[in-house]
């Protein structure tokens, strides 16, 4: 199991590198906001304890990035500030839980382990975004009472968009996921599906449940608030 620390305090950092090493993790530690976002999104991770009080880059932007670009990564904020506004800032902008410093160790890994935990919980068979209905199993998509005809690859396309419900995904993110593709050169097809989506989904209604967001891609549901926290964000 591998976690990304990233903490700017090289005692602190040290000391976690060493207790989670204990614990039989594998440990890598960055201590620049910029490092981290590149650790985290660009190398395999199962984990990121974020510190918010980042140089070179914010923790929430690197969680907000992160959020863009591996929906499923879970994040624990671990910072020293106490503040209830910087809480539920960290946690509206994606994260999975957060602990502020000092704290004992023994809760660290209980909370480690409780995150790990749900990513590890299959996704429902249903999901449900206002009045649109995706099911899994008998894949099958409803908007109202009116059935929707979907391709297979648009299907999958939605499944994806709805399992990470309220957050945008980016192009490539959504090129290497839903036709396991390298996301660089094959951006346009995501936006020429998104088009049959909305085609399909769409008619006779008066507005698009899909959000285009500038210069990062698509997000669906959140009721404009591009950061929410989606229902289900984990791969079954």
């Amino acid at each position: 199991m591998r976690i990304l620390v990233a903490e700017d305090d090289p005692s602190f950092a040290e000391f976690l590198q060493r207790r989670l090493q204990q614990e039989q993790f594998s440990v890598q530690v960055v201590s620049d906001g910029r490092e981290a976002e590149k650790m985290a999104c660009d190398q395999p991770c199962d984990l990121v304890l974020l510190d918010l009080a980042l140089p070179g880059m914010s923790g929430l932007e690197v969680l907000r990035s992160i959020r863009s670009r591996k929906p499923d990564l879970p994040v624990l904020i671990v910072t020293g500030s106490g503040m209830v506004e910087e809480r539920v800032r960290g946690l509206d902008a994606g994260a999975d839980d957060y602990l502020a410093k000092p704290f004992a160790f023994a809760e660290l890994r209980a909370r480690i382990r409780a995150v790990l935990r749900r990513g590890n919980r299959p996704a429902r068979a249903v999901l449900q975004i206002d009045d649109l209905e995706l099911d899994r199993v008998s894949r099958t998509v409803r908007r109202g009472n009116r059935n929707i005809e979907l391709s297979p690859k648009e299907f999958c396309l939605l499944e994806f968009l709805m399992r990470h419900e309220g957050q945008p995904v980016m192009r490539t993110t959504i090129v290497e996921q839903v036709w396991k593709l390298n996301g660089d050169n094959m951006t346009n097809i995501v936006d020429v599906y998104i088009n049959y989506l909305r085609r399909k989904m769409d008619s006779g209604y008066g507005r698009s449940l899909i959000r285009t967001i500038r210069g990062v891609g698509y997000q669906i549901g959140g009721n404009g608030r591009p950061a929410q926290r989606a229902r289900i964000t984990r791969e079954t």
